[in-house]
């Protein structure tokens, strides 16, 4: 039958005024009429229902995208055990993939018992559920929710999305039905627990439990199991750092109850779970080691992109020892609130290092991080700041490996360094309008003749202007730079005060250069990145100690050999000063800049270098108290008894004795053919320490001042 005969007889059998009433169509071809609309009716719908189920499957996606999809795994970075979390780099999803073996059997019922007790039994979909669902939607309106599967939650997390309304859900069950058929349940269970949200931005099992409780998935107990699958409906609302956990833990009351029933757990194990007592891991910002772990994250970010990094799921492997790390937090800490009271010094930087490989073993840029009212996320351990006379060691390095031995004689004496000045005058500028250059000692005292090594165990200003002017500034600018020092390329700014710290350092690259010392001359660059993994196990980079020889080894060890005869230094910082450590053998090195801005203490052992910088960020100077001994001495003692405890004594390798028999070199001063004193210009050419006497002395520009300092 054809529409328009369809219609006609429908206008029959459908009274249209009162006279049809009076005068009826016989009930056997109303009826017929009746059941000849339902047939097409019926017939039309079924025809809809399908065209717009047909539709629905065009538009889904193939099911076997679910597996090869693209999961945002976010990127993670670990210290050098690879265990402990330093920072979780993710966009919007903080999430782990773990296997089905990597999951707690706890975690598995309690998600069965709470979401989808029948997932085992049914093909994707539940009938009782879908009608308890649209019962709740007449009674609440649509989008009331409730109903779907665990296969249906993981398609429509993973494929097409949590929108709610007709089209996705009939996109959903088709799905749903179709991962059924072509993956296994524990398949798909697996797939469900590393996609469901868990709230505070944790995606799947295993970034959930390290969220809230700090421990691996596998570990996880019948009530913090059950505390987890109580989220999943309600993620934000239930949150346990939320106004409503009181709400939470009667819905895991409940699961556990629940899994009780289902016959998961013994009622002992429902009354043990209901009894336990759940700690949350306090909610964080997710830093641990901020300043390391910016830097870190910078390198990463630079070299493979912020839209990976965040989303791809790396492991990055740290050199950071977590342990040493915390020392250092609170030590930096507690020493910037003993340095601001005392010596007006509200902020310290330390960083530590290993010598032999140039790992980076701690790193705290500023006393506290999150204060950014005093930019504590300011990092110092990478800023430039005056050393001032931490740079000494380079400076006797250069004039030891030119030949001069420690006990060299040099004149501690009120000298003028610019030869156009007058020697014993207090002139402020000479004939051509440059500065006089005549520095003191840092106690305005002079000690007369002293050797290279008294020099600098004591860190006596006028003996180190000398030492550099023996050694050469261009000399000394080369070694530094090879030993690591990286900020020292206008060398027209640097002149006879690059020794008392006119070159601006970073921290890093100074605690790195002292390692050199510390490995007999061996230069290992530092590095803070052991390995990084992509998330299926791929390394991308892996960390190679690279060993370059930059300085001669008893160069090396005759530096190392001044830094820790704490006999040589006594005179200046007395017997029991904080750059001993009692038992161990440990070379260190002050400095104080101009005006109090900075104060340094670097030293090291054959295992570890450690440098500490005491000041303030906006260069206010300290007391004058706060010298470097006084503000970070303390600070590196206090550490390093911490970093060196329950290490074996490390012994330094002694130099080999430099014997010389020339005057000046050898430590005498005056002799049978030279009963009066001189300058060691007079005996030495700078250029060849070790050769013949100059025969005129009196052209070397300085000469002249140097003499006339011991003999005005």
């Amino acid at each position: 039958m054809k529409l328009p005969q369809l219609l006609r007889r429908l206008l029959r059998v459908i009274p249209t005024d009162r006279r049809s009433y009076r005068s009826p169509t016989p009930w056997k071809t109303r009826l017929h009429g009746l059941l000849t609309v339902a047939v097409w009716c019926t017939t039309l719908g079924l025809i809809s229902v399908s065209l717009f189920v047909l539709y629905a499957k065009s538009r889904t996606p193939d099911p076997e995208s679910i597996v090869s999809r693209q999961i945002k795994e976010s990127t993670k970075i670990y210290d050098r055990t690879g265990t402990v979390v330093l920072y979780d780099i993710f966009d919007e999803e903080r999430r782990t993939v773990v296997s089905w073996d990597k999951m707690s059997e706890n975690i598995k019922h309690a998600t069965l018992a709470v979401e989808d007790s029948g997932f085992y039994e049914h093909k994707g979909f539940d009938l009782r559920g879908i009608a308890r669902s649209l019962l709740r939607n007449v009674e609440r309106g649509y989008g009331s929710g409730g109903g779907s599967t665990l296969t249906q939650q993981l398609v429509g997390n993973a494929l097409v999305g949590r929108e709610k309304n007709l089209t996705r859900k009939v996109e959903e069950l088709i799905l749903a039905i179709e991962v059924e058929r072509r993956f296994t349940k524990d398949q798909i269970f697996e797939m469900y627990l590393n996609q469901v949200p868990y709230g505070s931005n944790a995606y799947g099992v295993e970034a959930a439990s390290q969220t809230y409780f700090g421990i691996p998935a596998s570990d996880l107990t019948i009530a913090q199991a059950a505390l987890l699958a109580s989220l999943v409906q309600r993620p934000s609302y239930l949150s346990p750092y939320g106004s409503h956990v009181a709400e939470l833990m009667a819905r895991k009351d409940y699961v556990i109850g629940r899994m009780f029933q289902l016959g998961f757990i013994t009622e002992q194990e429902k009354v043990s779970a209901l009894r336990e007592s759940l700690a949350f891991k306090p909610k964080s910002t997710g830093l641990v080691a901020p300043h390391f772990v910016a830097m870190a994250r910078e390198y990463v970010v630079q070299k493979y992109g912020s839209d990976i990094v965040s989303s791809g799921g790396f492991k990055i492997i740290t050199t950071l020892d977590a342990e040493l790390q915390k020392k250092a937090e609170e030590l930096v800490a507690k020493y910037a609130v003993i340095n601001k009271e005392k010596y007006k010094a509200s902020n310290a930087a330390l960083v530590a290092i290993h010598p032999k490989s140039g790992d980076v073993l701690a790193l705290v840029g500023s006393a506290n991080y999150f204060d950014t009212e005093n930019e504590g996320n300011y990092n110092v351990v990478t800023a430039q700041r005056q050393p001032g006379s931490a740079f000494k060691p380079f400076a006797y390095a250069a004039a030891f490996a030119k030949g001069y031995p420690d006990t060299t004689v040099l004149w501690d004496m009120r000298t003028e360094f610019n030869p156009l000045c007058p020697a014993n005058a207090s002139a402020k500028k000479d004939s051509n309008g440059q500065d006089c250059y005549h520095p003191q000692n840092y106690n305005g005292k002079y000690s007369g003749p002293v050797t290279m090594r008294q020099s600098l165990a004591r860190s006596l200003n006028v003996t180190s202007v000398k030492t550099l002017y023996l050694a050469g500034v261009d000399t000394t600018l080369d070694l530094a730079t090879r030993l690591g020092i990286t900020t020292l390329g206008d060398r027209s700014r640097f002149g006879l005060s690059l020794v008392l710290g006119g070159a601006e350092v970073r921290p890093i690259d100074l605690v790195s250069a002292y390692g050199v010392f510390a490995n007999n001359g061996i230069r290992s660059p530092w590095g803070m990145i052991q390995k990084i993994e992509t998330n299926d196990g791929t390394i991308l980079e892996e960390r190679h100690i690279t060993q370059e020889r930059v300085l001669d080894a008893q160069t090396a060890r005759l530096v190392t050999d001044v830094l820790s005869d704490n006999n040589a230094r006594s005179p200046a910082f007395g017997v029991n000063n904080s750059l001993v450590i009692p038992g161990r053998e440990v070379a260190a090195k002050t400095g104080t800049t101009q005006e109090n801005r900075d104060a340094w203490v670097v030293g090291y052992t054959p295992s570890i270098a450690v440098a500490v910088w005491t000041g303030n960020n906006r260069n206010q100077s300290m007391t004058a108290a706060g010298a470097g001994i006084s503000a970070s001495g303390p600070l590196w003692n206090a550490f390093m008894v911490a970093a060196l405890r329950d290490t074996p004594a490390e012994a330094f390798v002694k130099p080999d004795p430099v014997i010389t028999n020339k005057i000046m070199l050898n430590g005498s001063y005056v002799s049978t053919e030279y009963p009066q004193p001189h300058s060691i210009l007079w005996y030495v050419d700078p250029s060849d320490p070790t050769g013949p006497v100059p025969a005129n002395p009196g052209n070397d520009p300085q000469f002249l001042n140097w003499e006339r300092a011991i003999n005005p």
